[in-house]
Order: structure tokens, then C-alpha cells, then sequence
């Protein structure tokens, strides 16, 4: 009897011992999960925060490189012939381009015939999945068609869903060619039967800009009923001297590059502004704000702006009355609060602004109309109430889940489709479901990243996600090695942010450190951080990975820069703070230099090298003087005929860890 009841007892004991394994294997599985979930947030947070902070830069620059590009790269009798100015114009036909730009034989690539048809489509959809170059006269041509189309099109376009039952939804492809053969590849190929809304922002950042809209205009020109564009706050032809697609059509279209980069900007500048589907959905690339008025912004001539980077003069006038009266005691205190945060956003957003340039004041979009455009353009949702600047970006607001409530009221609306935030999971629903982020390029900071997704809409309007990720090379790594490339990646980021504000850093933490012992407390290391960087990042979780705790618990601050350094030495005679301003501003320098060097050789004589320095020094108030300029010119080598080659020579200041320099 004793032997019966042993049987079912061991087997009591065993699904035990194995029920606890399993708890223990799940509790592991999720705790690993979990550190991993950490990771890839916070890394994401990095990047989202040092491309906020790039953006902001761009901004209060923005008086500078609209100089640069006054001085440097607008149309002059040096720069652009008589023909390449009349190939601009409106009035341009289709045979004119035929007539004054040859297609040689050698050119295997898409030879378009207008109008275009589904076929034409095709052909370039194949001939880019073989990286071939579309040839610059049919560029052109394509480009002077959609212009012609989109200025019949109203600033909102009202869709309906009775038609096709489903619309698709798409959001930031940011160059990045494969997501959107990806999108196609999924759900099908533009058509009457299958509508798309692409949510802004087609350029700068990913290699294949061009190639992108160039796909997107030719199914405008095929279904202008059926493929929708908004615009995005990088279809702006200043922003993207910055983030790269200048660059880009610079490169792949030499001979006519600049005729390319003039007619875009004013195809940019008559891109539909939002769409309404079923008078219920209201899609825009950034947000809205407390002053968002959509019968205004129905009714404006929208190529008036030209680039959000360059106010109107009316903008720049107040900007300038204040700054010379400064606030008014007299001002009752209810019309100053009256003002609220749209006045603050105003003054924030023009604090770059330009001085008067050389456009027709006529052009000139009135105060209102391009405060209501930056405002849909670079606005973010949070979950906090109300409307406040938007400091991170510099540019646009804040708007909380009243505001949104206020606007739906208003225009009896139910739901807002926004793109313009890198998501991990591709999308992101907030305020009560009632504003959804649609993000469409994949690996957007690093292979990893994030996913991709766009929206099906249906008519009962119930959105459905799609997510993908572009594969290429993740797909050949485990969940922790993908981890470990992204963090690697937004860590080295942010190391070159770090080692680039040495100083003032050395500065915060020096204030704290009242003993001089060369160490900090967590809080006062952390607070320190961000007061110089200003980057919203949660430093007490980053400290283990860029800087060392000594034996009492507190951080030797000075381990923040050990193993950082720039590409290559520079000689002991230049200022070293001449050096970190280079670090610094290494990219808004390239951007400058690329204004004068008109013939893209990638070379700028030395004149013009301390002429800009100078004047770059000058506008961001660093102190230096000739001789210190004369020092840092004679470390660079340039050519018989005095020429600096400015890549190479700003690679030179490129911060690196020195433990990565030997691989």
C-alpha cells in the first residue's frame, strides 16, 4: 500500500520542482526583457534628444545660414545662367526641357514620356531597386508637372473613405528608399482602389531622398485623386542644406543640381498643408497649438512660405521693438496673459530670425500666416495640459490633451493623425486615443532601432497598424546584439555632445565641487549635466556608462572625457577652446562652408575659410582673434593654389574613442 501512495508523491514532487523551474525561467525571461525594454528606450531617448537639440541649433542659426545663403547660393548672374533661370519659371514647357537638355545613348536608365502612366511608375520602381539615376531632364520635367498639379490643390484636401473603404496612412520616410518599397511591397501600389496620405517629411537624413519623391510625384501625376502629399517641416529648403538632401542632389545631379534644388523649393512650398478624411480625421505633419485655426489655414497662399527658418518681416520687427523697449510696465497683466504662450512661441521661434532680405515684401507671409504654419509643422503632443513653447525643438509648441479636445470640439472632429516623432514600435496613441503618431521610416537612428508602421483607416474609422522593419543586416543578429549596436551607437553620440562642451561642463561641475577634490555626488554630477546640455535625459541611469564611481559612491567627473578625442592631433599652439568650438559646431560649419563652395569642388580658398570663420565667431560670440584663426589655418594642409579641402579638414575634428580608433 506504502509503494501506491509513493507513486503519485514523486510525481507530486516532480511537477513541482518542474512548475518552479518554469516560474523561474519566466521570472528570468522577464527581467531580461525588461533591462532590455530599458535600454532600447533610453537609448532612443539619446537620439531623439541630440536630434531635438540639432534642430534647435538649426533655428538660432537660422539669421546666419540665411545670410550665408543670401551672400553665397542665391541666384546671381555669377552663379546661374539665363537658361538655367528661365528652366525655374512656370511658364517653362515640357518640350523647352527636351529641347535644351540631351539624353545620350549611353543612358540605360527610365526614359519618361508625359503624361506619365502606371507603366512609367513601374520602371522607375525598378530601375531604383537597382540603384540606378533617373537623368536630370526627366527629373525636371517631373518636377515642373507636379508643381503644375499641386497648384490646383487646395491648402487642406477633404478625402472620403466611401469610395476606396480604405486609406493608408503614412509618416516620416526620411530618405530611406527600402521602407517605402517595403510599403508597397505590403500593401500594394497606389491606385484608385488603394489611396495613400504621405505625412511630410520625404528628404534629408537617408540616402535616397531624391529617389523618393521623385516615386511619390509620378503617382501624383498618375492619380492625382488617390496619392495625397502634406508637407513636413524638412521640405524646406533650408533645412535641408543641414540634414543632407542638398548634399544628396548636389552629388547625383551635378551639371543641373542647383536648377533641381530652386524648383523644389517651390514645389515644397505648394505641398497641401493637411488632409481631412470623412470631415472626422484631420492628418498634419507635427500637431496643432491654442491658436490652430484650419479655416485660416484653408484659406492663405501657401507658397508665401517659402522656409519656416526664415520669418517675415513683421516677425522680425516685433522681435526687434522688444528687444530695444523691452516689456512694457504699462502693459495690463490680464492682456499679457491673454497672450499666453502664443506670444512666447513667437518670440522663441524668431529669436534666430534673419534681417530683411532681397524677396518682394508682397511675398512675404503675413505674422499669422507663418506662425500658423510652424505651428502644424513642428508642434508635439504631451500628456501635460495646455500650450507651451516647444524648447526641445525650438520651434512650434507643447500641446496637451486639452488643447486637442478644444480643436475636435470646434471643428467636430475625432481623431488626429501626426507624424514627425521617432517611435520604437513604429506608432503611438495618446490623449485618450484620440492623437495617434504614425512614423514610417525603420532603423531611423541606428539598425534596431525602431520599427516602421503605417495606418489603414477604414470607414468606421478604427485605425489599423501595420509594423515592419527593414532587415538587411539585423536580421543576421540575436535580440541582445541588436541591443547592444543601438546603445553603442546613441552612447558614442552622446560621448561626441559631451566631449564637445568640455568646458562649460568642467565649469558646472568645478562650481559644485567646492572642496576640489575632483568629485561629485550623483544629484549634483546629474545636475550639472543637464544644465549644460539640456537634454532632458535621465543622467542618474546613464552614469554608469559615461563616467566612474570611486570607492565612496561619488563620480570623478573628469572620467566623463577620459578615452575622448578628435580624429586627428591638432598643434599645441591653437586654442584649445578654438578646437572645442569646432567639436561644437562641426556640422553647422560644413553647412556653411557647402554655401560658398558654389562648384561643389569640396574646396574654399583660405580667404574665404577666415573671412567665414570670423564671422561665424563673431555671431556665436566666441572669443577669438586673427592671429589664433592664422594658427589654426597654417595646421591645415590645402594645395598649390591655396584651397582648403573643408571635409577633410572638419573630419579632423571629429571626436572619437580612442579605443575605436585602432579598429
Amino acid at each position: 500500500m506504502g509503494c501506491k501512495t509513493s507513486v503519485p508523491c514523486n510525481a507530486t514532487k516532480k511537477s513541482e520542482r518542474l512548475l518552479r523551474a518554469a516560474l523561474l525561467i519566466q521570472r528570468w525571461y522577464r527581467a531580461t526583457m525588461a533591462r532590455i525594454e530599458m535600454r532600447r528606450r533610453y537609448c532612443l531617448n539619446i537620439f531623439q534628444s541630440i536630434e531635438y537639440a540639432d534642430e534647435q541649433a538649426q533655428l538660432q542659426l537660422s539669421n546666419f545660414f540665411t545670410f550665408m545663403m543670401d551672400q553665397f547660393s542665391q541666384p546671381d548672374a555669377d552663379s546661374k545662367g539665363p537658361s538655367d533661370l528661365e528652366m525655374t519659371e512656370s511658364n517653362f514647357s515640357l518640350a523647352e526641357f527636351e529641347r535644351r537638355i540631351d539624353v545620350p545613348d549611353s543612358y540605360y536608365g527610365p526614359r519618361l514620356k508625359f503624361p506619365l502612366t502606371v507603366a512609367d511608375a513601374n520602371a522607375l520602381l525598378d530601375a531604383f531597386k537597382k540603384e540606378e539615376l533617373l537623368h536630370a531632364r526627366y527629373v525636371l520635367q517631373l518636377l515642373h508637372e507636379t508643381r503644375r498639379v499641386l497648384k490646383e490643390m487646395p491648402n487642406i484636401t477633404y478625402l472620403s473613405t466611401s469610395y476606396s473603404k480604405e486609406i493608408t496612412v503614412c509618416g516620416d520616410l526620411h530618405g530611406k528608399l527600402d521602407d517605402l518599397l517595403m510599403i508597397f511591397y505590403k500593401n500594394g501600389l497606389p491606385s484608385e482602389k488603394n489611396p495613400y496620405v504621405f505625412n511630410g517629411d520625404f528628404v534629408d537624413r537617408g540616402d535616397n531622398s531624391m529617389e523618393i519623391l521623385i516615386i511619390l510625384f509620378a503617382f501624383l501625376l498618375i492619380y492625382p485623386n488617390d496619392l495625397h502629399l502634406n508637407r513636413g517641416n524638412h521640405e524646406d529648403y533650408i533645412m535641408n542644406v543641414r540634414y543632407g538632401f542638398t548634399r544628396e542632389v548636389l552629388r547625383k545631379y551635378r551639371v543641373h543640381g542647383k536648377v533641381i534644388l530652386y524648383l523644389l523649393e517651390d514645389v515644397f512650398s505648394w505641398l497641401p498643408l493637411a488632409t481631412v478624411v470623412d470631415s472626422k480625421v484631420l492628418i498634419l505633419h507635427g500637431g496643432i497649438s491654442d491658436t490652430t485655426d484650419l479655416d485660416f489655414l484653408n484659406l492663405f497662399e501657401r507658397s508665401k512660405v517659402k522656409s519656416l527658418m526664415r520669418p517675415p518681416r513683421s516677425v522680425l520687427d516685433m522681435r526687434l521693438q522688444v528687444k530695444e523697449k523691452g516689456p512694457s510696465s504699462s502693459t495690463p497683466s490680464k492682456h499679457r496673459a491673454h497672450q499666453g504662450a502664443s506670444e512666447r512661441r513667437r518670440d522663441q521661434s524668431s529669436s534666430g530670425a534673419v534681417g530683411p532680405h532681397e524677396e518682394d515684401s508682397s511675398r512675404d507671409p503675413t505674422q499669422k500666416e507663418w506662425q500658423q504654419t510652424l505651428d502644424i509643422l513642428w508642434s508635439d503632443p504631451r500628456n501635460q495640459r495646455g500650450c507651451i513653447p516647444n524648447k526641445l525643438r525650438g520651434g512650434g509648441c507643447y500641446f496637451g490633451p486639452d488643447i486637442t479636445a478644444k480643436l475636435f470640439e470646434r471643428y467636430n472632429l475625432k481623431m488626429l493623425i501626426r507624424s514627425h516623432e521617432c517611435k520604437q514600435d513604429g506608432y503611438e496613441i495618446g490623449h485618450g486615443g484620440k492623437v495617434i503618431t504614425i512614423f514610417s521610416a525603420s532603423n531611423y537612428y541606428e539598425d534596431g532601432s525602431n520599427r516602421g508602421a503605417y495606418i489603414k483607416l477604414n470607414p468606421d474609422l478604427i485605425p489599423r497598424f501595420i509594423q515592419y522593419q527593414v532587415s538587411r543586416n539585423t536580421c543576421r543578429q540575436n535580440l541582445q546584439e541588436r541591443i547592444n549596436t543601438v546603445e553603442g551607437a546613441a552612447l558614442k553620440a552622446l560621448r561626441e555632445k559631451i566631449y564637445a562642451n568640455k568646458t562649460e561642463l568642467m565649469e558646472a561641475f568645478m562650481s559644485k565641487d567646492l572642496t576640489g577634490a575632483g568629485k561629485l555626488s550623483v544629484s549634483d554630477w546629474a545636475e550639472a549635466m543637464e544644465s549644460v546640455l539640456q537634454l532632458e535625459l535621465p543622467w542618474r541611469t546613464l552614469r554608469a556608462q559615461l563616467a566612474r564611481l570611486s570607492a565612496d559612491g561619488r563620480i570623478e567627473y573628469t572620467s566623463c572625457f577620459y578615452d575622448l578625442e578628435i580624429e586627428k592631433p591638432v598643434e599645441e599652439q591653437v586654442q584649445p577652446s578654438l578646437v572645442e568650438t569646432l567639436c561644437k559646431y562641426r556640422k553647422d560649419l560644413e553647412m556653411i562652408f557647402n554655401f560658398i563652395d558654389k562648384d561643389q569642388s569640396g574646396l574654399i580658398s583660405l580667404e574665404e575659410f577666415h573671412h567665414t570663420w570670423r564671422l561665424f565667431c563673431a555671431h556665436m560670440g566666441v572669443e577669438t582673434d586673427d592671429e589664433a584663426i592664422i594658427k589654426l589655418a597654417n595646421t591645415i594642409d590645402y594645395n598649390k593654389d591655396g584651397y582648403i579641402d573643408f571635409s577633410e579638414f572638419l573630419g579632423a575634428f571629429h571626436v572619437v574613442h580612442r579605443l575605436d580608433k585602432g579598429k
